[in-house]
């Protein structure tokens, strides 16, 4: 007797693209535009995708698009399966024979929302070299790197007091936008002004020099929040902003339509330019990288390079 394996959905990584661009860009027009592409053909591919899966990945609303559940938790593994198709076409097979020590330093944010995927992948391709990870905040790791003490930091080169003293590779931009409940009154807004934020209370994340940040371009808008609330838990902080205790102003880079308890989370332009935020490497200026480090320097470069060509477009 003879048992058949249940058949898997079907889909391309045409189609993978496709999606991983409207979940980024919040509007398939705006996607299509980047990827040049026609409105009509990427709406097809999405739903022909959607089809495939057997459930509607995305929410359609007059402003744009959201992703579902489903369609968040399909998102984290399109885009793992965009990278190591990447990784599979473009990385060089002779690579696995490198071998020695390598000591990388990581801030907070950068080291839990953005690098552990891409370094697990990279250990698994080059086993022979000797991986340490540390994390560190972004001054000891500028102070460190230009002293000749580590050898890479990966941090928001945004953040850097003294670039000039470095080597970088930016990474990822990442825009910054105002979350908020789903039940706000500004949710269903194309934007919101800082003279309009400045009335709600405001959640001041006290992470990654995230504090700095926000008071930077507060400032630089001319408005103070009425009322400010600390914390250095991003999670106490989604939970907050899904119980309409609070607003803030993050990056797309952590930014989870979920709050731990599953309750929804929506974000909104502001009205003013806000900094893009810029996550990369960095190393001493004028001192060649080791083998092992200018892999990694690569690997990561390859890894990320869509991403932040494409914020560069913007």
């Amino acid at each position: 007797m003879t048992i058949g394996l249940p058949a898997l959905p079907r889909f391309t990584l045409r189609q993978l693209h496709y999606f991983v661009a409207v979940a980024r860009c919040g509007q398939i027009s705006a996607a299509a535009t980047e990827i040049g592409l026609s409105q009509s053909a990427m709406t097809l591919a999405i739903a022909d995708l959607e089809q495939a899966m057997g459930t509607a990945l995305l929410d359609r609303g007059r402003q744009g698009v959201t992703l579902t559940l489903q369609g968040q938790g399909f998102l984290q593994h399109a885009e793992s399966v965009l990278r190591m198709a990447n990784e599979a076409a473009r990385f060089p097979i002779h690579g696995r024979d490198l071998h020695g020590k390598l000591e990388v330093a990581a801030t907070y944010t950068v080291l839990g929302y953005f690098l552990l995927p891409a370094l697990a992948r990279f250990c698994e391709l080059y086993p022979r070299i000797e991986l340490s990870l540390e994390e560190m905040p972004r001054k000891d790791i500028e102070v460190r790197l230009a002293s000749g003490q580590l050898e890479m930091g990966a941090l928001l080169l945004s953040n850097l007091e003294a670039p000039e003293r470095l080597e970088t590779r930016v990474l990822e931009r990442s825009r910054r936008q105002l979350w908020m409940a789903a039940g706000h009154e500004y949710a269903g807004r194309g934007s919101v002004s800082f003279e309009e934020l400045a009335a709600l209370p405001y959640i001041l994340p006290m992470v990654d020099e995230g504090d700095r940040n926000a008071r930077r371009y507060w400032a630089d808008a001319g408005h103070t929040p009425h009322k400010i609330i600390q914390t250095s838990s991003m999670e106490a902080l989604r939970e907050m902003v899904a119980l309409n205790l609070g607003v803030t102003i993050l990056s797309d880079m952590v930014f989870r339509p979920w709050s731990l308890d599953g309750r929804r989370i929506h974000a909104v332009p502001m009205d003013a330019r806000l900094p893009v935020m810029e996550v990369g490497l960095a190393w001493s200026a004028g001192r060649a990288l080791s083998p092992c480090a200018a892999a990694l320097e690569q690997f990561l470069g390859r890894s990320f390079a869509n991403g932040a060509q494409a914020m560069a477009r913007t």
